[in-house]
């Protein structure tokens, strides 16, 4: 059977939607979980068709799909994927069914929203990485900030205010807020910049639009307003301020799908639009992006460090581990960008476990300050053993899957510029720093507070919502070849295109012709 005759693509993207459309006329909260449960088992399943239906080797676009929509304006329903977004559409689907595993119980008020949004959100993020029509795209790179802002506002930490203009708000609403007008700021140049290449080039497709001859001061601009919005969502140093205070208000399934795929629009718009749409200007901005990851590395960890909430200190690492990633997409050669488009997948992972295993800790003990922890292994050796294989996996233990990912962002990044390869391995001693800093406090030692006596294991529904993550870890870390398999061809074709433009890439300062 031909895979690529079916529109899998639109049925992985329309499927969420889709479900959650039917959603809103289910009557019972049982009823409403299994569906959306079943919705998103379903677009997982048709998602591995892609796995399946890959052919080895091939640099471009497959499963592509391309029908006219807007003809007078040129815009098209086109979708395709590489193996730069394979990896992310996959990403997506497996964590939408583990969030909706983990929230079974969880979400008590309100549950057909909850369930409405996160389907809603899938789909969105879904259409982000398969568009290839900067239409498209643009549409549901701001549908995913409708469900992200409801989700963080509605479910999330009740606990807190923030004082604004005389007027005393919650502190979920206020940092919804803080991420929605961040990412709209970004998004309005970016449209403006979309609308640019289309007057320029006449067209809105993305493949065509990489061949436009533009000039280094033009695409300078143009990178400032496509990289804007990508350096905010990622977020990039120092556009970052945003992210803690929405990963700390945001329920725990936000928090999860925020670290786990939203971050990641951020990286893989750069790798989609800026590298190969604004070659010279690319080069121009190496060295100062670079510059910026390596602050964000270091800064995410040391406030990671200090950190008294153990949700705060994830969310830091977050800041840290995504300078890694603009690290290596900016080494600009085939080791730094196929081990940042492994990482954006193993950050997903580790964090997106993190989260979750904060939020079951939560859950049991409505606390999550270091200092409320301690001697937890011995009240919780299933979690503890859990917990300690993914801080490891996020500090990057050779063996397990943030390892390969760190490695070959270093690989790449040292053979363009070697102090920021120092300065990129001095982070990794941060991670590990604050990671293993946060495993002694919540799990050795005597239990230090009499409520932690009573704290029960993981029951068998979060065992089975961890598993599948955990056996990542060793599947990316044992067998990485299964992966850059996919991901090298277009890596390498991104290099390729690159150098053809523009030759002698590197991260140092070139004086443009």
């Amino acid at each position: 059977m031909n895979l690529s005759s079916i529109p899998l693509l639109s049925i992985i993207t329309f499927l969420p939607l889709a479900g959650a459309l039917v959603l809103i006329f289910l009557p019972g909260a049982k009823l409403q979980k299994w569906w959306a449960l079943g919705v998103s088992l379903a677009t997982f399943a048709v998602s591995c068709l892609l796995w399946i239906g890959w052919k080895a080797g091939e640099a471009g676009m497959q499963f592509v799909e391309r029908l006219p929509w807007v003809p007078q304006f040129k815009i098209q329903y086109f979708l395709g994927v590489d193996g730069l977004s394979l990896l992310l559409v996959l990403l997506t689907t497996l964590l939408t069914v583990l969030v909706l595993l983990f929230s079974w119980e969880g979400i008590a008020q309100r549950l057909k929203a909850y369930l409405f949004l996160m389907l809603m959100l899938e789909a969105g993020m879904i259409g982000v990485f398969a568009s290839l029509d900067l239409v498209i795209f643009y549409v549901f790179w701001e549908l995913t900030l409708i469900p992200m802002y409801f989700l963080i506002g509605g479910w999330g930490d009740p606990h807190g205010e923030y004082k604004f203009l005389g007027r005393v708000m919650p502190w979920r609403i206020y940092a919804a807020l803080k991420f929605f007008l961040y990412t709209m700021a970004g998004s309005a140049l970016m449209l403006v910049a979309i609308l640019f290449l289309y007057f320029r080039g006449g067209t809105f497709d993305l493949l065509e639009l990489q061949k436009l001859s533009l000039t280094p001061n033009l695409q300078t601009w143009l990178f400032v307003a496509f990289g804007l919005a990508f350096a905010i969502k990622v977020p990039l140093f120092p556009f970052h301020t945003w992210l803690p205070d929405a990963h700390v208000a945001s329920p725990t399934g936000g928090s999860v799908i925020l670290a786990g795929v939203l971050l990641k629009m951020g990286t893989y718009g750069f790798l989609r639009f800026c590298l190969p749409l604004f070659p010279a200007a690319t080069k121009m901005f190496v060295p100062w992006i670079a510059a910026l990851a390596i602050i964000g590395i270091l800064y995410g960890a040391l406030v990671a460090l200090v950190q008294k909430d153990v949700k705060s200190l994830v969310a830091y690492s977050s800041v840290a581990h995504l300078g890694y990633v603009m690290l290596g997409i900016f080494a600009l050669n085939v080791h730094g960008i196929a081990g940042a488009t492994l990482q954006m997948i193993n950050h997903g992972l580790s964090t997106g476990a993190l989260f979750l295993m904060v939020g079951m800790l939560y859950n049991r003990r409505h606390t999550r300050l270091l200092a409320d922890f301690g001697g937890l292994w011995k009240q919780i050796p299933l979690f503890g053993m859990l917990f300690i294989v993914v801080a490891l996996s996020s500090a990057g233990l050779p063996g397990l899957n943030g390892f390969v990912g760190e490695f070959n962002i270093l690989l790449g990044v040292f053979q363009a510029n070697k102090v920021f390869a120092v300065f990129g391995t001095v982070g990794i001693i941060l991670a590990a720093w604050y990671l293993l800093s946060a495993v002694r406090q919540m799990l050795h030692g005597p239990l230090t507070k009499p409520e932690n006596a009573t704290v029960k294991d993981l029951n068998w529904r979060e065992v089975l919502t961890l598993t599948p993550i955990i056996i990542l870890f060793f599947v990316i870390g044992l067998f990485p070849n299964l992966f850059f398999d996919k991901i090298n061809p277009s890596a390498e074709a991104v290099v390729q295109a690159l150098q053809q433009q523009r030759p002698a890439v590197s991260m140092v300062v070139d004086r443009l012709p």
